[in-house]
């Protein structure tokens, strides 16, 4: 394997160096779900991309899609709109239900300039989120609920520009109380949420919970906002189709571009005119809320393909049949080894956790990790040929993705739970 002295951690990115073993699996190919690695080893791929890859590696349509703009219609970079762009928002607004949208490279940038827009129009300073929530590198997300219930810098926060506790309050999710006393203090301009978490194993919404911070947030004119991002999973309009909700704003990221970088966030239509009407707010220059590779012809022209083609309605139905096979089976052989471990699944997604019950909130969830049994885990499945999200324990199914690929990996997770000592 290469050995790469120019690069920051030795990889393009340091969190690459988060694989089984401490050793990166240098990538050569990808087709649906499966990739090989530079020394021609084939693996079942459930990781895809930790969702950037949910409608497979290269599929058809969008491959497809990309060369027509790259070789026939050419400009990547044009700073004009395309008629790609309007046909997204619409499916969009079809999907989740948002009045209009823009469009970034990213959700961690959607976010950003989300939570500027909050709070230029509340003039609220702080923005709530949950403890251990995922909503990218945002600055404002970094915290979690200390020992004393209040909250406190998340653990390893890299060069805060300032202390988290002037900028975010923070309530476990699943507490409904803990939600009503922060937002009682009246200085939250908006609380930020994913509908389930998702990046410290899936921690599911307990009945009513969603309606409430609904219901919570509107009583203290607070705003709500969606990142379904990772919760997308959920079906062909995420969580909050599914379930109904009514958020102020929606975020979403890297699943709907197909592999190719993209996000959008999209606005109530009644919040998009109180943006619109402030006429000292620059919407249009340095205000803080755009980018110039934003909604480029390239990035539109894929989520075209994607919602389009691949990742429709259809195919969500297939993908979750196939997830309840993964978790069905999982669960199976969780009990028949009596391991006190239990799995959730939101939609296409599935994640066993080193606790039973699972845990119903983010800080449980992070006090039930085992770095070194996740570790023995996913080398273990890896050297055979399976691969898991390497920052925890989740599988993510594709459209391309079959019942056989999940029998073959409840094979080898067989053999690794048998090697376990009792």
């Amino acid at each position: 394997m290469p050995r790469p002295t120019t690069s920051f951690g030795r990889v393009p990115m340091t969190w690459m160096n988060k694989k089984a073993g401490g050793f990166p699996i240098y990538f050569e190919r990808g087709r649906g779900n499966r990739v090989w690695d530079i020394d021609g080893h084939e693996y079942l791929d459930f990781a895809l991309g930790d969702t950037g890859a949910m409608a497979g590696h290269s599929p058809e349509p969008v491959v497809a899609a990309v060369r027509r703009r790259v070789e026939e219609l050419g400009g990547l970079t044009t700073m004009l709109p395309t008629e790609d762009a309007e046909w997204v928002a619409a499916e969009l607004t079809r999907r989740f239900g948002m009045d209009v949208w823009s469009y970034s490279l990213t959700a961690t940038d959607a976010n950003r300039w989300a939570i500027r827009l909050v709070r230029a129009i509340t003039g609220k300073p702080k923005i709530l989120v949950n403890s251990y929530c995922y909503h990218g590198s945002v600055d404002e997300s970094l915290i979690v609920v200390g020992a004393d219930g209040e909250g406190t810098s998340r653990p390893g926060n890299v060069g805060s520009p300032v202390d988290v506790t002037l900028t975010s309050r923070v309530a476990e999710f699943n507490d409904v109380d803990g939600l009503e006393r922060q937002l009682a203090h009246g200085d939250v301009a908006a609380v930020l949420m994913e509908p389930a978490l998702t990046n410290i194993g899936i921690v599911l919404p307990e009945p009513g919970y969603l309606e409430a911070v609904r219901e919570i947030t509107r009583r203290h004119g607070v705003l709500l906002i969606n990142d379904e991002t990772h919760t997308f999973s959920a079906g062909p309009g995420g969580v909050t189709q599914r379930d109904g909700l009514e958020p102020d704003v929606l975020v979403i990221g890297k699943a709907i571009g197909g592999g190719i970088p993209t996000g959008s966030y999209g606005l109530s239509g009644e919040l998009a005119e109180r943006v619109l009407a402030r006429r000292d707010l620059d919407l249009v220059d340095m205000g803080g809320v755009g980018g110039t590779l934003a909604g480029n012809p390239l990035s539109v022209a894929a989520m075209r393909a994607t919602l389009g083609e691949v990742l429709t309605d259809d195919a969500f139905g297939g993908m979750i049949d196939t997830a309840t096979g993964f978790t069905t089976g999982v669960q199976k052989l969780i009990d028949d080894h009596e391991l006190p471990w239990a799995i959730n699944q939101l939609g296409a997604r599935a994640e066993y956790r080193f606790a039973n019950p699972y845990p119903r909130n983010g800080t449980e969830a992070a006090a039930s990790a085992d770095g070194e049994l996740e570790d023995y885990l996913h080398l273990y499945l890896a050297n055979r040929g399976i691969l898991l999200t390497p920052f925890h324990n989740m599988a993510l199914m594709c459209p391309t993705t079959t019942a056989e690929d999940v029998e073959r990996h409840h094979e080898v997770f067989t053999e690794a739970l048998e090697t376990l000592p009792r």
